[in-house]
């Protein structure tokens, strides 16, 4: 049996700069002092995590900016599911049907280990259908640093399939350099795919066990993927 865990944005998906257009709002509406940074890398951070990097610029403090975490997410989500259009969103290549072939099979279980949280990864998978193919996953609304979430996705696949799956069984994929670290702490293998914003040679040097350039490619000449 194998258990398979996705990421979602740069992964699976791509939303562009729409949903940092909303992250940007909802932060300065609940944080007023708030001002967007011209640079400052998301990928492979959850959501908890992003919102304590960006504030913490501001002169907060953890405490200040923790028991407002709900109101940032609740915010978000509003409008995540007010404003995402499946236009704003870009499946990568390869994804419906990569997904569909190991949704099919008795010997994979599919689960989602993201840093988004989790009515937000909904939202945005529900634009394309890709919903169906998730029963559980690890999201942001679990952990703050993405390590932490291994164990959470492994609790849930064993309560929905019934199975306790040890870390030889497992296999993270992911579009950045915080999802093979996660794999690497947990002693799960590791899949890297080079459709976010990681170039190839980043994600090679971070030591996936396997890295292709998206899942099309990954269908093609992974063996689990290809069976």
């Amino acid at each position: 049996m194998h258990l398979v865990l996705f990421d979602v944005d740069g992964t699976l998906l791509r939303c562009g700069a729409h949903v940092r257009t909303l992250f940007d709002g909802v932060l300065k509406e609940v944080f007023g002092n708030y001002e967007a940074p011209r640079s400052y890398a998301f990928s492979g951070k959850t959501d908890p995590q992003i919102v304590l990097d960006l504030i913490r610029r501001t002169g907060a403090d953890d405490e200040e900016i923790l028991p407002k975490l709900p109101a940032v997410r609740d915010a978000y989500v509003t409008r995540l599911e007010r404003g995402l259009r499946p236009e704003h969103i870009r499946m990568m290549p390869g994804v419906r049907d990569l997904l569909e072939r190991l949704a099919a099979r008795r010997d994979v279980v599919l689960g989602l280990l993201t840093g988004n949280w989790r009515r937000g990864a909904e939202v945005k998978l529900s634009r394309l259908d890709l919903n169906r193919f998730f029963p559980f996953g690890a999201f942001g609304d679990d952990a703050v640093e993405r390590r932490d979430l291994v164990p959470v996705a492994f609790d849930r696949a064993a309560a929905v399939s019934g199975r306790r799956f040890a870390p030889g069984e497992g296999l993270i994929v992911g579009d950045s350099v915080r999802d093979v670290d996660c794999a690497q702490a947990a002693g799960v293998r590791s899949l890297a795919v080079a459709t976010g914003h990681t170039p190839i040679e980043e994600l090679e040097a971070a030591g996936p066990d396997w890295v292709f350039a998206d899942l099309e490619e990954a269908s093609r000449e992974f063996q689990l993927f290809s069976a």
